[in-house]
């Protein structure tokens, strides 16, 4: 009698856990085909950021329960920090509202950078699309080829305001590394700035190296401009030549800070979703995301636009900026004490 007693028991548990798996699918795709998901997108049309973004607002809606409709939406201001306090202070919490904002969202704010109101690690990081490898790009009237040559020429590079990494890495690289660099602000964002430099207003520009393959190519081909610095911790593997902001620190405390601001390079060009969310929503975004990396039609978009395809899970990337969050105290004084130095 009791082992009938507990297998009918069994049975019972397993029927309850089948229906409420079943009511929760049930749910999500009746909240979801009843909604649009908005993506916002930190910074201007035509860069790296906004590339991805919509790339993903074309495939991630299908592998979302109910197949919603993902709208890009460009939310430009203060270097994407309007963005990045917009999605945590004011952004809906039902998983509506997605963004992507500054890879260096998380180090601005351990930087204690004036404007931030928001806590990185209480995001809900959904999934990186692919990690961010940005290169200082020299147009080649200004006869600046390599790093040894801007640390010995001065050259103007463009960027939006002080806050924008087009500005603060080139600025830290002066301190840090001994280049020359000199800063002009007031650009929309990096396709703005880029355009200046090809119209000769500026000498170089920041962009991401996946731009520069997608729809900058000519500049390498035809050698119209040459990247002297990419800023992140590692060589790109297909930049083998070219150093990172890192390994140009003189000493080891120097490469300590750059380092910090290296980071940016894993956080990459992520989606994110607003702190507070219902759990089960928020593993419902992860799991989608998940799924649209598979999909045949995104990768070879990815192929075809020649982008960077360098992803990691929302679980993984919440845990990196969990553990970023714990950057010692001392190394964070010292970094904010040379990026203020002007």
């Amino acid at each position: 009698m009791r082992s009938i007693g507990l297998g009918k028991l069994a049975f019972v548990l397993a029927s309850l856990s089948a229906a409420g798996a079943q009511a929760q699918s049930g749910g999500a795709s009746d909240f979801y085909r009843d909604n649009t998901v908005n993506l916002i997108i930190g910074f201007p049309v035509g860069g790296g950021y906004d590339i991805y973004g919509r790339l993903v607002s074309r495939h991630y809606g299908k592998y979302i329960p109910g197949n919603p409709k993902v709208v890009p939406q460009n939310m430009v201001g203060a270097g994407g920090m309007k963005a990045s306090n917009f999605m945590y202070s004011v952004a809906p919490k039902d998983g509506t509202t997605l963004g992507i904002i500054p890879d260096t969202a998380p180090s601005e704010e351990l930087l204690g950078t004036a404007g931030v109101a928001y806590v990185s690690k209480n995001f809900n990081w959904i999934g990186r699309i692919s990690a961010s490898t940005n290169v200082q790009v020299i147009w080649a009237s200004a006869n600046v080829r390599n790093i040894e040559e801007a640390r010995a020429k001065e050259t103007v590079q463009g960027g939006s305001g002080p806050m924008a990494p087009a500005v603060i890495y080139p600025r830290l690289l002066n301190a840090l590394g001994g280049t020359k660099f000199k800063m002009v602000t007031g650009y929309g964002g990096a396709a703005e700035s880029c355009l200046a430099m090809e119209k000769g207003e500026i000498d170089g520009c920041l962009l991401a190296w996946s731009t520069v393959k997608a729809a900058k190519r000519d500049w390498l081909d035809q050698k119209k401009a040459h990247i002297v610095v990419q800023w992140g911790a590692e060589r790109h593997p297909e930049l083998p030549d070219v150093p990172t902001m890192v390994e140009l620190g003189r000493t080891p405390e120097d490469r300590a800070i750059l380092s910090l601001y290296a980071s940016a390079t894993e956080i990459g060009k992520s989606i994110l979703a607003p702190p507070g969310m219902p759990a089960e929503r928020v593993t419902i975004l992860r799991r989608a995301f998940d799924a649209m990396l598979k999909d045949p039609e995104y990768l070879e978009e990815i192929r075809r636009l020649s982008l960077d395809f360098d992803p990691l899970s929302g679980e993984k990337m919440q845990q990196y900026v969990d553990n970023l969050s714990k950057t010692p105290a001392a190394v964070l004084t010292k970094a904010k004490d040379v990026r203020e130095a002007r």
